[in-house]
């Protein structure tokens, strides 16, 4: 029996998982790209290994990590066991708030490589002479920080957010792989839920119509985030 709570349910966990992925992606993707602007030999080796798993497909990575977090052959566990941090195998996978977090965790490594990529971009659009007479008036280098990079960066946060909240509200391959939805039906997301009502209970319509609902929420979320981020910069 299908019913409208399921669905909500399955979007409340949706917009709990990126609450938690999105924040994770923007600052780790931030760092990376301050990190590798930097101009020192080697720097391109750094470059190429962060942006490497943006190319590996997500059903592969999904299956890499959930080998990664088994309680027999992770690697993970092995590493706590012999640090003495654990004493038994722990099963990522079987409760759910472990469970969200082992799955952002393997798709901020899978995705953050993009916005790191958009961000350095940015980075290296911004005029070295805004640093220059700033550091002549005595700024630091965080008053450079918040004052001259962020401000400059509105429109690159902009769409490395936009990207990376559709990109969550979609979620499917990695919960369908990792979790399978459990347990106890506690990680299926908005997507999952659709591909469940549409392919496995052959409510073709009825997945039509959440479908639609989604795509208003996304339009939705992608204005708000584009109005609040807005650039009123006059040139």
């Amino acid at each position: 029996m299908l019913s409208d709570t399921q669905f909500w349910q399955s979007l409340l966990f949706t917009t709990k998982y990126t609450l938690v992925v999105t924040p994770l992606i923007m600052v780790v993707a931030f760092c990376l790209a301050l990190l590798v602007k930097q101009r020192v030999p080697g720097v391109g080796i750094f470059r190429t290994a962060f942006f490497i798993p943006v190319v590996v497909g997500l059903s592969i990575s999904s299956i890499l990590w959930t080998q990664m977090f088994n309680d027999q052959v992770g690697i993970f566990d092995a590493i706590l066991q012999a640090l003495h941090i654990i004493h038994d195998p722990i099963i990522w996978l079987a409760n759910p708030t472990s469970a969200i977090l082992s799955v952002g965790v393997m798709v901020v490594w899978k995705t953050v490589g993009a916005s790191m990529l958009f961000f350095l971009v940015g980075l290296n659009a911004i005029s070295n002479d805004y640093y220059d007479a700033a550091h002549t008036d005595g700024a630091g280098w965080w008053a450079r920080l918040f004052y001259i990079t962020f401000p400059l960066l509105r429109r690159t946060f902009a769409l490395a957010l936009i990207l990376s909240v559709i990109g969550s509200y979609l979620a499917f391959d990695q919960f369908y792989i990792m979790t399978h939805g459990g347990p106890q039906n506690q990680t299926i997301t908005t997507v999952y839920w659709i591909y469940n009502t549409s392919f496995t209970y052959f409510k073709m319509g009825y997945g039509a119509s959440l479908s639609m609902v989604l795509l208003a929420i996304l339009v939705i979320l992608s204005v708000l985030q584009l109005y609040l981020l807005r650039d009123d910069t006059k040139y």
